[in-house]
């Protein structure tokens, strides 16, 4: 009966979802992988349903899976806040996964998890840094409890709310010709070779979105899938590049790569992103109050 399930099982359920096999659940719950095969076994015999398709010694979350993983998630999230229900000094607790794509990652995320931790002495967080798409695929698969990107999602599973602002900008090699240019139009971008961000990061969704339609004629000479191969890229003379201007403010100011100020509105949003279903703890809704505070 369901009546019976354990928080051992739920926490065994919940880890192999996100490591896909039992051996590699085993090694992070420090159990035999026969205990998390029996657990396992144990809690779908008492739900009546399987919760994984087996797929070439893989564990993948199916559909009776998914409707279970919400409440599992809530469930130990709220029997970690029964350790410190009592404790005097209402000190926040547990840990917070933190994903992050590249510029806030990298720019952002560490003077406010700086901030966060000096205010509310609480130092156990970990930031996962990549493009926009992974980490709200794992903000979906409850591998993250909070998202912090520069594009808005419209996946239906997320929230997303604003809360600060950052600003594009385009650059190219100091000696290209452009750069002596006082005043740039959009025509001059015609027929121009273009190096940018792999698909799903947010760089280059904002110059899909603005820049790229207002150019009839343009190529991309290289997709790279980091912000300093992109610069070194630019600088080097392969192409214009389309990023933050918080991500190339060293490179600009060291005379690496020229800014070109275009007739354009290149202001962009930051979005935090919660899981719908996703439990919002004490910790959980602090760290959102406190983005959302953060100096826009």
């Amino acid at each position: 009966m369901a009546s019976n399930i354990s928080l051992k099982q739920l926490r065994v359920f919940t880890t192999i979802t996100q490591h896909k096999t039992l051996t590699a659940a085993a090694e992070v719950l420090f159990l035999s992988k026969a205990a998390v095969s029996m657990a396992l076994s144990e809690l779908e015999k008492q739900l009546g349903h399987a919760l994984f398709d087996r797929v070439n010694n893989r564990l993948i979350l199916n559909q009776e899976g998914q409707k279970l993983l919400p409440l599992a998630d809530e469930l130990l999230s709220r029997a970690k806040d029964l350790d410190h229900l009592f404790e005097d000094n209402q000190t926040l607790s547990g840990q917070l996964r933190i994903g992050a794509s590249d510029t806030i990652g990298n720019q952002v995320a560490p003077y406010l998890l700086s901030a966060f931790r000096a205010q509310f002495q609480h130092q156990s967080q970990s930031l996962f840094i990549s493009n926009s798409a992974l980490i709200c695929q794992k903000l979906v698969d409850y591998e993250l409890d909070i998202a912090l990107i520069e594009g808005k999602t419209l996946h239906p599973q997320l929230m997303s709310t604003q809360f600060s602002q950052d600003e594009m900008c385009i650059v190219c090699a100091p000696n290209h010709p452009l750069a002596s240019k006082d005043k740039i139009v959009l025509s001059d971008f015609e027929h121009s070779e273009w190096v940018l961000r792999e698909a799903g990061s947010g760089s280059r969704e904002f110059f899909l979105r603005v820049m790229a339609p207002r150019i009839e004629q343009w190529h991309e000479a290289f997709e790279l899938n980091t912000t300093e191969a992109l610069i070194n890229s630019v600088s080097a003379g392969l192409g214009f590049g389309c990023l933050s201007r918080l991500a190339a403010q060293t490179a600009i100011r060291d005379g690496r790569v020229h800014v070109l100020n275009v007739p354009l509105d290149m202001k962009r949003r930051f979005w935090v992103l919660v899981h719908k279903e996703k439990y919002q703890s004490p910790l959980l809704k602090r760290f959102i109050e406190f983005c959302h505070d953060w100096p826009a």
